[in-house]
């Protein structure tokens, strides 16, 4: 049984046809080897090298000499991230794949990086979402750690998050958050996703451990933190832990996280991000 990177990999070069590729099998002897190098473009955060090197492994492209940087590490546009010898044939075949991977996950990792810079000196976290691409979920989702960010839900078993369309559905926040607590065991926390103060007052009310603020301007969070606080004093219980969520842009973090909320996740970092300009570069040996 495969790993399952080995899998999606495998996968991806079936797609692009890999072991067919009609023009290096026509102009490039089998047993020739190359120098490969990986070079930056731009600086950035490096996440994708393990898919990156699966695809050259896949191709039997019989490495040697592999250097490279690891996951996680930032680096200055022109820096070599990785050198290597192969099959030029194998190396030809599987680059498009091989960067497709880097280049994608390098750019999560970078801009994830631009948003955690943003916040620096702030107790508050940046946190990816569920809004991935399919199928390459544990590599984004990695790409943001890679980036120094945080993961909320990595699947929908991962926690009770009680959203819009299920408080339409089970008739309003006060039914949700009591049938959740029914069905989930004592260890399970509830978040609850309020749009107004009304529906904030309620979550409070009943007690949930997470509220998350959907939409919300600056001065509608400032308010919401307050109000947050305010019933803690005069409750004595601790406060909700606080998520702000919508229209999350790299010119509003610092902003919103100086509201006072302890979280803000962030589904552009995953959804959106541009892929890192990076060159793949073969040399005869």
């Amino acid at each position: 049984m495969q790993d399952p990177l080995t899998q999606l990999v495998r996968a991806a070069l079936e797609e692009d046809h890999a072991w067919k590729d009609i023009t290096t099998l026509a102009t490039v002897d089998a047993e020739r080897r190359s120098n490969v190098k990986l070079v930056a473009k731009q600086s950035g955060v490096l996440s994708g090298m393990h898919p990156f090197r699966r695809a050259f492994e896949l191709m039997d492209a019989e490495i040697e000499t592999w250097e490279a940087l690891h996951d996680g590490q930032h680096f200055e546009k022109g820096i070599i991230l990785a050198r290597f010898t192969a099959r030029s044939r194998a190396a030809l075949m599987a680059e498009r794949t091989a960067m497709n991977f880097i280049q994608h996950l390098s750019g999560i990792a970078t801009e994830t990086s631009a948003f955690v810079s943003a916040l620096d000196g702030l107790p508050c976290r940046i946190c990816a979402t569920r809004k991935t691409t399919p199928l390459l979920r544990d590599l984004e989702k990695a790409a943001v750690v890679h980036g120094g960010g945080a993961n909320h839900r990595h699947s929908l078993i991962d926690g009770i998050l009680i959203k819009e369309n299920h408080i339409a559905a089970s008739g309003g926040i006060r039914a949700a958050v009591e049938r959740a607590r029914h069905n989930a065991h004592h260890l399970m926390g509830i978040e609850v996703e309020v749009r107004n103060y009304e529906e904030l007052q309620e979550a409070l009310n009943l007690g949930v451990q997470i509220i998350m603020l959907d939409n919300m301007d600056i001065p509608e969070l400032k308010e919401s933190v307050r109000i947050v606080h305010e019933h803690a004093a005069k409750s004595g219980h601790h406060p909700p832990q606080l998520e702000a969520s919508g229209n999350v842009t790299l010119k509003r973090i610092r902003s919103i996280a100086e509201t006072g909320v302890n979280i803000v996740s962030v589904g552009s970092i995953t959804h959106s991000s541009m892929s890192l300009d990076l060159s793949l570069l073969i040399d005869h040996d």
